[in-house]
């Protein structure tokens, strides 16, 4: 590919930094330099991510999509060293959500304000390559001031037709991946169950790659977190853009 992806202590300059992402070779513009591994939660599954609802408290990451599927890398740490059934490792086993009726209940609000308890991912598992070389784009930082992102964020939606081709997505959905309609009640996502499938469709993993905004050669992969300006923010984020911020949560 011209280029190999590297782990290693960050040149941010802030003792919160950590581990950061660096490229070792070239890439043009327009590159796909990474992908987002971990488990992914679609909005009917919220409550089955790790510390909900407070589930940023202990875990820096997690990352949205604008459909509102989250992907919790936090499981697939830095991979592994072969190829693997990998199950998400200890995560809750979903169950089905009740519905609402369109009027709400003081029940139902307190009984959505809990974590659902459980241990494994639903059943749901699948052998992986775990030496993933793309598989690393959640080490990478946000730019501290004066420093300027070389890459955004993009949603891919992986079709999964080629069953031979499974093993190299570093991702695997919560919940088995059953066909679901969703519908928004106030800030909640409720979850009718499909009553059959439909054979034209093709299912999909939707996952988030890193694209190169320019050509990148032998340094650090920097990523505009573009964290809510409405909630406070943590010491170490300078905001890029701050315009750009509201948007993306406006």
């Amino acid at each position: 590919m011209g280029y190999t992806l590297k782990v290693k202590p960050s040149q941010i300059p802030h003792e919160d930094a950590g581990q950061g992402l660096f490229i070792h070779g070239e890439a043009d513009v327009g590159t796909v330099l990474a992908v987002y591994p971990g488990v992914i939660y679609s909005p009917a599954y919220y409550r089955y991510i790790p510390g909900y609802p407070r589930v940023d408290a202990q875990n820096s990451y997690l990352i949205t999509r604008y459909d509102g599927t989250v992907i919790n890398a936090q499981p697939w740490g830095a991979g592994g060293e072969s190829r693997e059934i990998w199950d998400g490792s200890s995560l809750p086993e979903p169950k089905h959500f009740m519905q609402a009726d369109g009027k709400g209940s003081e029940r139902i609000w307190k009984m959505l304000s809990k974590p659902l308890d459980g241990t494994r991912l639903g059943g749901n598992h699948e052998v992986l390559e775990r030496r993933n070389p793309l598989a690393f784009a959640h080490f990478a930082n946000h730019p501290a001031k004066d420093m300027v992102p070389n890459v955004m964020v993009c949603p891919y939606d992986f079709p999964l037709p080629e069953k031979h081709m499974r093993v190299y997505i570093p991702n695997i959905s919560f919940g088995n991946g059953e066909e679901a309609n969703m519908r928004r009640f106030g800030t909640f996502w409720f979850k009718s169950w499909k009553s059959g499938k439909n054979g034209l469709d093709v299912p999909v993993l939707k996952t988030l790659v890193l694209v190169a905004t320019r050509a990148i050669s032998n340094e650090e992969i920097l990523l505009n977190y573009r964290l809510s300006n409405s909630k406070q923010r943590p010491p170490w984020y300078t905001p890029v853009d701050e315009e750009e911020d509201r948007r993306r949560w406006s």
